[in-house]
């Protein structure tokens, strides 16, 4: 039998077995064996188009097997991501799903338009503001698939826009944030987007939300009323801390609040 036609032959007995139901043929087969065949097709897990022979058409959004564990509920992987997902804390600028700040792009829509190996990078060489975890292959993999599962049914939800804020090369910041606190700390805001240009300190972005973590004393969240009390005197709440007090009238103060407040908003 001519080459061509042994391929023809082959591709026509393994798809009804694969497609059945009156499903459209999946042109995968011929170069990748088939897995896990009772979960459906292959774009269900791995994105792309099957519909194609043209390697190029076929890969366009291709989603990698190991990005694609939380279609078959690896409960290992999906435990480690949502684990890192709490510890670094990543819905005080993002929502994922349903839940969080929309300081930052909402990853639910962000993974529907952008390759998981996308997602990936992002989260490896990040944008300004956002912080360096410094994570490993691994658990940016385990991060993707928790990511990506919560988006499940929610790519297309309405939210509003995010808006950009871009730097004002040679032109320095005049807020009260960027004056007292951006030396030493940076943070996204709702009201002027990005201040301070600092990385000594942590990364403030929605402190004072149910989203950031609880590092004020004991596992406490931060709230107006902790946050006056910590610069008056940082050392008289832990008393090994390296920042120095900083003197903030009335006025100030609540200026500096309403710069860190986010708008609470219904988990969607």
């Amino acid at each position: 039998m001519v080459p061509g036609l042994l391929i023809i032959a082959l591709f026509a007995a393994a798809v009804p077995a694969w497609g059945g139901g009156g499903q459209a043929r999946q042109f995968c087969v011929l170069c990748h064996p088939v897995h896990y065949a009772e979960r459906g097709r292959c774009v269900d897990c791995h994105r792309g188009n099957p519909a194609s022979e043209r390697k190029n058409i076929a890969h366009t959004g291709l989603r990698e097997g190991k990005y694609a564990r939380f279609t078959i509920g690896d409960r290992v992987q999906m435990k480690e991501g949502q684990r890192l997902l709490d510890l670094l804390a990543c819905r005080r600028c993002h929502v994922i799903a349903g839940i969080g700040n929309s300081l930052a792009v909402n990853l639910d829509r962000s993974v529907s338009r952008k390759t998981a190996g996308e997602a990936a990078l992002s989260i490896k060489r990040p944008v300004a503001n956002m912080p360096d975890f410094g994570l490993n292959g691994g658990q940016i993999t385990a991060l993707v698939n928790v990511i990506l599962f919560g988006a499940q049914g929610r790519e297309t939800a309405e939210t509003a826009p995010v808006r950009v804020h871009f730097n004002d090369s040679g032109k320095k910041r005049v807020d009260l944030f960027s004056k007292k606190c951006g030396s030493c700390h940076r943070m996204l805001s709702e009201r002027l987007g990005a201040v301070g240009t600092g990385a000594i300190g942590p990364n403030l972005s929605g402190l004072l939300s149910k989203y950031y973590p609880g590092t004020f004393k004991n596992g406490e969240p931060w709230t107006a009323v902790k946050l006056t009390s910590w610069l008056k005197n940082p050392r008289q709440i832990r008393l090994w801390a390296r920042m120095q007090p900083v003197a903030l009238t009335a006025a100030e103060m609540k200026e500096l609040e309403s710069v860190i407040s986010v708008s609470p908003k219904p988990d969607r």
